[in-house]
């Protein structure tokens, strides 16, 4: 089985775009969106979606958007828009009904990868982007998140930009950025199985 580069994938979508197309980004927090916007916004009108349905808490869900809204604005200022689903959770509790006790890291965690990223697919428009920060995390499985990505590209009739933004010290960016701009950094990923 070949192993997909998705950060050489990105690259090549990159070098080849006409014009300077919009961009769905779901967002897990503004740690790990900071260093992917940067290297975005020089290719794409960037719009951060933020559907984080698997946070434990409505102050955790509160204190997160707060720190990306910040965030936004402190280092792009209007250049970045933000689009905020609401906690919603009953939309993760409808995917982990059931598989409360599966180890992290499985499929609970790729359907959770998958409600999220739908958000930004299903606000694209013809010839309009979606991505997902999701990829920065060396915790996260970037195969399964860029597969997910590419099958709702084709439900939604969307382009998907596959990444692997840990790659090229995107996660050391992340951690320069955190430290620059003092975000909060979670030590989990946001539900209550991550947290335990």
């Amino acid at each position: 089985m070949n192993k997909i580069n998705y950060d050489a994938e990105m690259q090549n979508i990159l070098k080849n775009l006409q014009g300077k197309p919009s961009l769905f980004l779901h967002s897990c927090c503004a740690p790990c969106s900071s260093g992917c916007i940067e290297v975005l916004v020089g290719y794409f009108f960037v719009t951060v979606v933020y559907y984080n349905p698997n946070i434990d808490t409505d102050e955790e869900y509160a204190y997160r958007l707060a720190e990306q809204k910040r965030f936004l604005s402190e280092r792009f200022g209007e250049t970045v828009k933000i689009v905020d689903f609401g906690h919603c959770k009953e939309d993760f509790a409808a995917i982990a009904k059931g598989r409360e006790s599966l180890p992290e890291g499985g499929e609970r965690c790729f359907d959770c990868y998958r409600i999220r990223m739908e958000k930004a697919a299903a606000l694209c428009k013809e010839g309009d982007y979606f991505a997902t920060t999701l990829t920065v995390s060396p915790l996260k499985n970037a195969a399964k998140i860029n597969e997910t990505g590419f099958l709702l590209a084709s439900k939604y009739g969307v382009n998907y930009l596959p990444s692997d933004f840990k790659k090229r010290n995107g996660y050391l960016r992340s951690l320069e950025n955190s430290k620059k701009y003092n975000l909060y950094r979670q030590n989990y990923c946001g539900c209550e199985y991550s947290k335990r």
